[in-house]
């Protein structure tokens, strides 16, 4: 089943995104979750969803930039389904939703990070279905 992608602009929009995106990150509290919202797209992203039941069952945000390294790039940040509407292909969608839009507007790559556990399984071979390729470790230090 394919439904419309959408791209988040309003405050409605951020609301039905919610609860896909605490779903991929419990710790932003719905407290934190507006004000998290407006300064993650204020900075260079988009968020995309696909809508059922008027909410979001599945919710992308990416960021565009031009690096010295990767030239003009999309990093996907978030890529979220909600556990009952799994197995539907919508992650699938906005993944090819993203790659699209890179291309179309002159992208030279698209990026991601992906948690390594057991349960990122499915995550890891959608991305691999979808040609991304593993190529570097990620650092992090937390100060």
């Amino acid at each position: 089943m394919s439904l419309t992608i959408q791209q988040a602009s309003t405050q409605t929009d951020f609301l039905k995104c919610r609860r896909a995106i605490q779903t991929l990150r419990p710790g932003l509290t719905n407290d934190l979750y507006e004000e998290a919202v407006r300064q993650t797209l204020a900075d260079n992203r988009i968020m995309v969803f696909i809508e059922e039941d008027n909410e979001a069952a599945a919710v992308g945000v990416f960021e565009y930039g031009c690096n010295l390294f990767r030239g003009k790039y999309i990093y996907i940040d978030d890529l979220s389904t909600l556990p009952e509407y799994r197995g539907k292909g919508y992650a699938g969608q906005l993944v090819d939703w993203i790659l699209e839009y890179a291309q179309k507007e002159g992208y030279n790559e698209v990026h991601l990070d992906s948690g390594v556990s057991e349960a990122r399984t499915d995550a890891h071979r959608l991305y691999l279905n979808k040609r991304f390729k593993v190529t570097s470790l990620h650092f992090v230090n937390k100060l």
